[in-house]
């Protein structure tokens, strides 16, 4: 029997439209999901970090999610290229995958480092669904 997806199922949505994008693909090796521990580099990873309800008296409303994409490369200006690529992908877009539908995406923080022998830059959207 098939479950239900909801919004704990978003990180589908948010794959899929990484991966279609010819911009992002041209500059990633992989897209995983929450976490990797071989990977060839530049790479990205994505992860829900919040999720907020929001009930009304007669269903469910809208989610509101957190997610987390970490682009991952072995030299500093590629990894914002790819970021930029990332940022282009979603923010201000709407998106539909196996029947998720998602409302609306924006970028709300981000931020670099450097992990694992490897510059990241952390981009976080708040995801309506």
């Amino acid at each position: 029997m098939a479950v239900n997806k909801t919004s704990l199922s978003a990180g589908e949505i948010i794959r899929a439209m990484l991966a279609e994008d010819p911009e992002v693909a041209a500059r990633t090796t992989k897209i995983f999901p929450v976490v990797t521990d071989e990977a060839k580099l530049p790479y990205i990873v994505y992860r829900r970090t919040q999720l907020d309800q929001a009930p009304t008296k007669t269903r469910i409303g809208a989610d509101t999610i957190g997610i987390e994409v970490i682009c991952y490369s072995k030299d500093y200006t590629p990894g914002v290229e790819l970021a930029e690529a990332v940022r282009a992908a979603l923010d201000g877009k709407q998106g539909e995958h196996a029947g998720l539908v998602m409302r609306s995406c924006y970028l709300s923080d981000a931020e670099e480092g450097w992990q694992d022998d490897a510059y990241m830059q952390q981009l976080v959207f708040t995801v309506k669904m």
